[in-house]
């Protein structure tokens, strides 16, 4: 177990970016996952309204039933699940990290949640009514007991619209391929964050961002996603690809403006 002083510790270098860590520990195991669990409200996915859901240890969440798989497909996968992975690698719990899921339908959780979607996405006037926080803590790669790496998958949704923010902390160089982004059956809808599968940005992934707060991308997923648009607009739609992420050192050295002067959430 991973104690508090440890994760205020954390907290104290990703202020505003990581969601409150805790509730459940997920049993350590090698290429393990959580039972089911029941959903407080339900979460509308693409079309679909899903009651459970599972947190899976290799870094993805499925609905239907738990998924083991260690070795990341890129994503479109054309495949017969939803899933939703903020860090699909190969993950081993059972020396050292830990995974968390918790949830919340009231409190001060809730409130953070309705104002960062309100923020991001200004014209829905959004009021949260579920929030599902998913921890993968200082996780190590197979089989390198010593690395910690850090995100989050958070699930928010008022019955209507749904979002997944991904939040990343202290990231840790892939040992094994990296696959970030969600994918749905058959792939009707999918996004993979670019250079995640070949791990091209991951050292960066703390400071990169869709909506100007370095280590967090914000996807609407009831029916589709947009975000922060540079030069075109952030689609999950294959045939466009112009996908900004706001590294704001990057687009000074580069464009010599910050990043809120280059995007626009919309």
């Amino acid at each position: 177990m991973v104690s508090r002083t440890s994760i205020d510790r954390f907290f104290s270098f990703f202020p505003g970016t990581l969601y409150p860590i805790g509730g459940t520990t997920s049993a350590r195991s090698l290429d393990g996952s959580s039972p089911r669990i029941a959903l407080l409200r339900p979460f509308v996915y693409f079309g679909h309204t899903h009651n459970q859901i599972y947190v899976n240890h290799n870094g993805h969440l499925t609905f239907n039933a738990p998924w083991y798989s260690y070795i990341p497909q890129r994503f479109p996968m054309y495949g017969s699940r939803d899933i939703i992975a903020p860090f699909w690698t190969d993950i081993d719990i059972r020396r050292n990290g830990q995974i968390n899921y918790t949830q919340y339908t009231n409190g001060t959780v809730l409130q953070q949640a309705t104002r960062d979607i309100n923020t991001y996405f200004p014209e829905l006037n959004f009021t949260a009514t579920l929030v599902f926080v998913a921890t993968w803590y200082q996780v190590p790669y197979f089989p390198y007991s010593g690395t910690q790496t850090t995100f989050q998958a958070v699930l928010i949704s008022d019955g209507r619209y749904s979002f997944v923010l991904m939040n990343y902390g202290i990231i840790a160089t892939p040992t094994h391929r990296v696959e970030a982004g969600y994918d749905t059956i058959n792939s009707t809808h999918h996004l993979s964050i670019p250079g995640t599968y070949l791990a091209q940005l991951l050292n960066r992934t703390a400071y990169l961002s869709n909506v100007n707060v370095p280590g967090r991308f914000a996807f609407r997923v009831d029916n589709g996603s947009r975000g922060c648009i540079f030069n075109g607009k952030w689609s999950d739609r294959q045939t466009d690809r112009q996908i900004l992420f706001c590294l704001t050192s990057f687009l000074v050295a580069t464009l010599g403006k910050k990043c809120h002067e280059c995007c626009q959430t919309n």
